[in-house]
């Protein structure tokens, strides 16, 4: 998939100034305690130019001079080092997936960027989600400040722009990975749905999924997994899922996978028992049917505000018919958040929410229902293509009508189904 990445940075270069440096690092692992570390995540915006997962790797790319280069620097492999944390990367390899022919040691960076700026850079370009110097642990942060005082004559540029415009419009093969984290999603979400039974724990949940997902080849959970059963439901980002289910509760599950660091995120609402009582599955019509309006404007030109509109007017409507609320305002004591967010690299992928939908847009849709006065929170969350013709939810396999939820649920208990 070289190919992939090596256009992936011509289109970013493309949109840069002349004589100008982009430098972009892939991160480090942070410290969670003592000597201990917390899992390394790569930056994406290095990933997507790369296609390369390792801590400590630096990206350069110029056009100095009207001359395009690109250099990749790695970790130099440490016989004692690799002792303790694995092998390093091999040129070869970093050559092989990247494209890059020029591939150097980490410990040769500074000493190529005095050589870069003897060739009158005009501008330093790097990934700033908040552009500013108050972060230093940041590394570009903490890089561009010490270059800036060496070279002050340099202006300093956000490459992230350039990055938003291009990773908002997935390719074919983001779709496909897109795709596959969907299907681990799924059959993840079919052996918890084959365990859910009263008086089973959130965690126990939450550990068959990622069970699942990573013994069929995913690297993992793409957001820490939210099981949130009863009154846990009404919390958005509940995490603690420590709770004890109970039957005729439900239970809100908020979870993905991942595929080559592509994420999916679904989320659907599950009956503790089988079966949703009556005012449980009113609300959860309501939430289904405002899903089925807000995709129905899911189209190339509709701006993206318009989408929590769309839900915000259905959800009106609907609760005032059921007598929940009286005043429009009130909607928001029920929903309280956006209805969509683009998915990528990122769950919450990087975007231009300016910008109108487009083909080859890849978001969610979520509308949800908190009342937190009756223990009920239900969240229905599928992942949509944006095409020419529309749109193609492609999580559309993962079940959702609430008869067919029953059925499978009670097919299951009717047999004893264990986790």
């Amino acid at each position: 998939m070289k190919s992939f990445y090596i256009a992936n940075r011509k289109r970013i270069m493309a949109d840069v100034k002349p004589d100008s440096l982009v430098v972009l690092f892939s991160g480090k692992a942070p410290r969670s305690s003592a000597d201990a570390h917390l899992p390394f995540v790569v930056n994406r915006n290095f990933y997507y130019l790369t296609g390369l997962d390792r801590e400590n790797f630096i990206l350069v790319m110029s056009n100095l001079g009207g001359e395009s280069t690109t250099e990749l620097f790695i970790e130099k492999p440490d016989y004692d080092v690799e002792k303790w944390v694995g092998r390093k990367m091999k040129r070869a390899v970093a050559q092989s997936v990247s494209g890059i022919e020029k591939v150097s040691y980490v410990e040769n960076f500074e000493t190529a960027i005095v050589g870069y700026a003897a060739k009158q850079i005009a501008c330093v370009y790097s990934d700033f989600d908040r552009f500013s110097w108050t972060e230093p642990e940041m590394l570009q942060n903490s890089w561009v400040k010490a270059f800036t005082d060496r070279y002050p004559h340099v202006a300093v540029e956000n490459i992230l722009p350039a990055m938003i415009k291009a990773r908002m419009i997935k390719q074919p093969y983001e779709i496909e990975q897109i795709k596959k984290a969907i299907g681990y999603t799924e059959r993840g979400l079919k052996k918890v749905l084959k365990a859910l039974q009263p008086d089973a724990y959130e965690y126990a949940m939450e550990a068959l999924f990622r069970y699942s997902i990573c013994s069929e080849g995913s690297a993992g959970n793409s957001f820490p997994t939210i099981a949130a059963s009863g009154e846990n439901a009404v919390i958005l980002h509940y995490v603690e899922n420590d709770r004890q289910m109970k039957a005729g509760e439900l239970v809100l599950f908020d979870l993905g996978a991942l595929e080559n660091n592509y994420a999916s995120d679904i989320s659907r609402a599950y009956p503790i028992g089988g079966r949703y009582s009556a005012r449980q599955r009113q609300i959860y019509d309501i939430v289904l049917g405002a899903q089925g309006a807000v995709m129905e404007i899911m189209v190339p030109g509709t701006p993206f505000a318009e989408l929590n509109k769309r839900c915000i007017a259905y959800m009106t409507k609907a609760l005032k018919e059921i007598g929940l609320i009286e005043r429009d305002e009130d909607v928001s004591k029920y929903y309280y958040h956006g209805v969509s967010h683009h998915l990528g690299l990122d769950v919450h992928d990087i975007s231009d929410r300016s910008m109108p939908l487009q083909p080859g847009m890849v978001l969610t849709v979520e509308p949800g229902l908190y009342i937190a006065e009756e223990g009920i929170g239900i969240r229905i969350e599928d992942d949509i293509l944006i095409t020419e013709e529309g749109n193609v939810n492609l999580s559309e396999s993962i079940i959702k009508d609430p008869a067919q939820i029953e059925a499978f649920i009670n097919s299951c208990l009717h047999i004893g189904q264990k986790y």
